[in-house]
C-alpha cells in the first residue's frame, strides 16, 4: 500500500505530494454540537435555580402571611382577656342589689370560663358570643335598680366594658383580614401547591353571630316612683 503524507488545511486534509487541491476529507469533533449541549445544560440550571427561587420565595411569603395571623391574634386576645376580667366586678356590683338572680350569674361566669378556656379563634368565638348574651341579661336585671344604675362604680365598670368591647370589634375585623388573605393564599394556584406541600393548614375565623353583632340596647332610662322603692334593694 502506497501512503501519502497528509496535513490539515481549513477543517479538511490535503494530501502531500498530490495535486493542489485535492482533498481528503476528515472525521472531526463538531464544535457546533458542544455548543448547543452546554446552552442546554445552562438552561436546565438556570431554569432549577429560578424554580428554587420561587419555591423559597412562595414559602417565605406563607411564614410572613401566618406570623401576621398570629399578631393580629395576640391583639384580640389582649381586650378579650380585659373583657373577662372586667366580668367579675361588674357581677359583685349588681350581686348586691339582686341577689336573687342567680341563674343570670350562673351564666355569665360559665361563659367566662369558656372563653379563658377557649383553644382557638373559633371556641373564642363562640364563647364570647355567649358572653355577650349573657352579659345582655345581666343589663336587663340591672335596669330593674336605679340605686345600682346610679353608682359610679357601675357606671365606671359598664364604661370600661364598653370600651373593651370597641377594642375587640376592630380587632376581631383587623384579625379577619389576615385570615381571609392567608386562606386564600392556602386556596390559590400555584401557592396551594406549596401549602399542601408543607402543611400550611387554613386559620379560624373569629366570627360573631347573629346575636353578637346585633348591639345590646338597654334604657336606663328613670322609671316611675312606685316601681323604683319597689325594686330598691332592702334596708339592712
Amino acid at each position: 500500500m502506497n501512503l501519502t503524507p497528509a496535513a490539515p488545511v481549513g477543517g479538511t486534509v490535503v494530501a502531500l505530494g498530490t495535486p493542489f487541491g485535492t482533498r481528503v476529507p476528515c472525521f472531526s469533533l463538531q464544535k457546533g454540537s458542544v455548543h448547543d449541549a452546554v446552552l442546554d445544560a445552562s438552561a436546565f440550571v438556570l431554569a432549577l435555580v429560578v424554580g428554587v427561587l420561587i419555591v423559597f420565595s412562595r414559602y417565605n411569603a406563607f411564614v410572613r402571611s401566618q406570623k401576621r395571623v398570629q399578631e393580629a391574634w395576640s391583639v384580640i386576645d389582649v381586650p378579650l382577656r380585659q373583657r373577662a376580667s372586667l366580668i367579675p366586678n361588674l357581677v359583685e356590683a349588681i350581686r348586691g342589689y339582686a341577689e336573687h338572680e342567680r341563674e343570670v350569674f350562673e351564666e355569665v361566669a360559665r361563659a367566662r370560663g369558656a372563653l379563658q378556656k377557649a383553644g382557638g379563634a373559633g371556641q373564642a368565638g363562640t364563647a364570647n358570643n355567649l358572653l355577650t348574651q349573657a352579659l345582655g341579661h345581666v343589663f336587663a336585671v340591672a335596669e330593674a335598680y336605679p340605686q345600682l344604675r346610679a353608682s359610679e362604680n357601675f357606671i365606671s365598670l359598664r364604661n370600661d366594658l364598653r370600651d373593651v368591647e370597641e377594642k375587640v370589634k376592630f380587632a376581631r375585623q383587623f384579625y379577619n383580614r389576615n385570615v381571609l388573605d392567608y386562606n386564600t393564599r392556602i386556596d390559590t394556584y400555584p401557592d396551594a401547591l406549596i401549602a399542601r406541600n408543607f402543611d400550611f393548614a387554613p386559620s379560624e375565623f373569629f366570627e360573631a353571630d347573629d346575636d353578637g353583632r346585633a348591639e345590646v340596647k338597654i334604657s336606663f332610662a328613670r322609671q316611675p316612683e312606685g316601681r323604683e322603692q319597689a325594686t330598691s334593694p332592702p334596708a339592712a
